[in-house]
């Protein structure tokens, strides 16, 4: 009898243990059992089960893609499909980054954020540039760089920093679809960000989308900025606003029916989102659907001008 109490008592463990882990309570004589077993386990349990698991952006249509906002633990996937976009992706895992930071440093923690860069994903799209970091709302003094040679090099020092939950936040910027960051992988840094409580960013430079054990993976393109806003409500003409996101849902809790732009205010320290009026002109296409010339063509000439055919050599100079 002793030795099916243990065992019951060990399934009843390892069952909570799944549960805490895949983000549910446990139910019915289960729930009553670890209760009664060990009531102070239990009311902690239900004490960190109360406390805020996430937080808020500000941007409604974007919390509710988040299910509320940003976990505080976990993993987030963030990806451009090309080379040339990664300075967009960059821009959001940055302020998602400044957003951890601000915070952790809130609640009185040191908040350094840790950012782990394959060698072949910096040598393409370049290393983090510390005034622009600052610029853009990190703290420099509190931001950790550390460049891997191999994917395997950069996983294990992310596997290292999550336990220990001094960071902010640990952002992991791989280029491509290594075939050392699968599914399995992918579980074990999520399970290993849960536990200790710190939010991993991976970047994923150039990659195709592929399974993942992230909360929600967003695709982030370029979308071109407004002008500059002045105190009195009017714009700077001929000025760079802030920065403009485009953003593509591919995995979340909840499926967004469209796509979500995003203007990251560096001053303030959030994000805004667009109005109306803005998406669609972002979505529209820059060719009128009735072109018309906006010059007369010369007089004596065709109207369009002759084609050149294909050039095969210049002929030599001497």
């Amino acid at each position: 009898m002793a030795g099916n109490a243990v065992q019951r008592q060990t399934v009843l463990s390892l069952r909570e243990t799944i549960a805490r882990i895949e983000d549910r309570g446990l139910q019915g004589c289960a729930r009553a059992v670890a209760k009664a077993a060990d009531p102070a386990g239990f009311r902690r349990g239900k004490e960190e089960a109360s406390r805020p698991e996430v937080l808020p952006l500000g941007v409604p249509k974007l919390d509710e893609v988040l299910n509320g906002g940003l976990p505080f633990g976990g993993m987030m996937e963030i990806r451009n499909a090309e080379t040339r976009d990664a300075g967009a992706a960059v821009g959001v895992v940055a302020a998602l980054a400044a957003l951890y930071q601000r915070q952790k440093k809130e609640s009185g923690c040191l908040a350094p954020v840790l950012w782990i860069s394959q060698t072949l994903a910096a040598r393409e799209a370049g290393q983090p540039y510390a005034p622009g970091l600052k610029a853009y709302g990190l703290d420099v003094q509190r931001f950790l760089f550390v460049s891997a040679r191999t994917v395997k090099d950069a996983l294990w020092i992310a596997e290292t920093a999550l336990s220990v939950p001094v960071f902010a936040a640990v952002v992991l910027e791989i280029r491509g679809n290594p075939a050392s960051l699968a599914l399995s992988e992918s579980r074990r840094l999520h399970v290993r960000a849960r536990a200790g409580g710190v939010p991993l960013l991976v970047f994923r430079q150039a990659g195709e989308e592929e399974a993942s054990s992230a909360f929600f993976r967003f695709q982030v393109k370029p979308a071109p900025a407004g002008e500059r806003p002045l105190p009195d409500g009017s714009v700077l003409c001929g000025s760079i606003g802030h920065p403009v996101f485009h953003l593509l849902v591919e995995k979340s809790r909840l499926q967004a029916s469209d796509d979500i732009f995003l203007e990251w205010n560096a001053h303030d320290r959030r994000f805004y989102a667009l109005d109306e009026r803005w998406n669609a002109a972002l979505q529209t296409n820059d060719e009128p659907t009735d072109p018309v010339d906006p010059l007369s063509a010369s007089a004596g000439r065709s109207h369009r001008a002759h084609s050149l055919g294909r050039l095969l050599a210049f002929p030599r100079a001497s």
